[in-house]
């Protein structure tokens, strides 16, 4: 009997209850259901596999000694290690809350955080609506800094953390976390603080949540501004390359607590129903744990060494952002038919160090004739957070109809010194 036999049989057996887990997850939500069906099995396995490999390469008078040392280092030990490391849930993130917050339900039912920065000596233009990224990365504090100044222009700024985030609903069943949603929130709080005609800020996700508003409800939205969009064809895969701009230490560290067995438990789960995965990991620990990948993966979001000492990764959604993207997940509609020829006017912000497509952008710009591309050298994914005074100055200069500090990039192809993918 060797080691390597042992740890074969242990694979194999570990393998087999993994695979009686998910199937029974699909039949059950209740996780200990299917953790007891998986344990079953893996025990099964394991005990058949040590009769098996003592039978070949033990004595006989030796071999009852043998298969239950084998039985217990090889699935007893290995087991207990794994459902300590699978089943103690980690605790979960301080609650955070920021200073002129206000909870403001709408009429889908969502209750969603909502903070007003009034425009100084009274609004005299169209209202803006921040609509952050992720999806699930609401970001509020930064957002508020980011755009303040444009308060000093004559505009009532209100952001907002979309359902499933910060201080907003969270859904007893992630299936809820859709597109569709996200835009039926966003009319629902437009309708229910009273504003008549909005301009909308979307940042990557939020930018590709933004055009589908515009797509659905394009009489209520006088202006658009676009930064790092979320690419709308299906096709692009690009938002999977976050990753990518990490250094290898970083990396080790992101993808070490990824594969964590309770967080990696949870991600499968959530690929077969998304109710067990729910019952199985709850809100509370799957944000907590959501906000430490984040923040390991924050450097990605701006050029090499550029990263500024924001406040660490808090308040974001692990189901909103993972079930749009899991497998169980309904294709989203596209929304570039309703797009096409739309006349608002809109400004698309691509950074040079952005991980997603340069077509990503290029899209929206050739969706929609009013628009505008201009290209920032030295900024990443995260355009205004990185200290970058040219973007809110083109946010500014746009909104306020007045010349902007870059020209318009107009080429198909992307300028020599883009760092992210075509």
């Amino acid at each position: 009997m060797t080691c390597l036999a042992v740890a074969a049989v242990t694979a194999g057996a570990g393998l087999c209850g993994l695979a009686v887990l998910l199937a029974a997850a699909v039949v059950t939500p209740v996780p200990i259901l299917s953790m007891t069906a998986a344990a079953i099995v893996f025990l099964a396995v394991a005990y058949a596999g040590a009769v098996l490999v003592t039978a070949r390469r033990v004595s006989p008078g030796h071999r009852r000694t043998a298969r239950r040392v084998a039985f217990t280092a090889g699935s007893l030990v290995p087991g207990a290690v794994f459902a300590w490391a699978a089943l103690a849930p980690a605790p979960p993130s301080p609650a955070t809350a920021m200073a002129g917050a206000s909870p403001v339900q709408v009429s889908t039912g969502s209750t969603l955080t909502v903070i007003k920065l009034p425009a100084r000596g009274g609004a005299s233009r169209s209202p803006i609506v921040v609509v952050h990224g992720g999806p699930g990365v609401p970001e509020l504090q930064d957002n508020a800094k980011a755009f303040a100044s444009l308060t000093d222009q004559g505009f009532d700024v209100y952001l907002y953390a979309q359902l499933g985030t910060d201080g907003s609903t969270r859904l007893d069943d992630p299936r809820g976390y859709t597109r569709g949603r996200a835009v039926a929130d966003l009319e629902g709080l437009r309708s229910r603080l009273g504003l008549s005609k909005v301009i909308l800020i979307g940042h990557s996700n939020g930018g590709e949540i933004a055009a589908r508003y515009l797509a659905a409800h394009p009489d209520r939205v006088a202006g658009l501004v676009l930064t790092s969009p979320g690419p709308l064809d299906p096709a692009d895969t690009s938002v999977n390359l976050v990753s990518g701009r990490l250094d290898p230490a970083r990396k080790a560290q992101l993808y070490g607590t990824l594969l964590q067995p309770r967080s990696l438990l949870g991600y499968l789960l959530l690929q077969v129903n998304p109710a067990a995965a729910h019952a199985f990991l709850p809100d509370a620990e799957a944000d907590a744990r959501n906000d430490i990948v984040l923040e390991l993966a924050r450097p990605a979001l701006y050029c090499r060494g550029a990263m500024p000492a924001e406040r660490p990764v808090q308040g974001t959604g692990f189901y909103a952002m993972q079930y749009p993207q899991s497998a169980t997940a309904p294709r989203p509609s596209d929304p570039r038919p309703a797009l096409a020829g739309l006349p608002t006017p809109t400004l698309i912000i691509k950074g040079s160090c952005d991980y997603l497509s340069w077509r990503s952008a290029t899209t929206y710009r050739d969706l929609l004739p009013n628009s505008r591309l201009i290209y920032v050298n030295g900024a990443g994914h995260n355009v205004y957070h990185d200290g970058n005074t040219t973007v809110v100055a083109a946010i500014t200069a746009f909104l306020t109809h007045r010349p902007l500090p870059l020209p318009s990039y107009t080429a198909a192809a992307p300028p020599a010194g883009y760092e992210g993918p075509p």
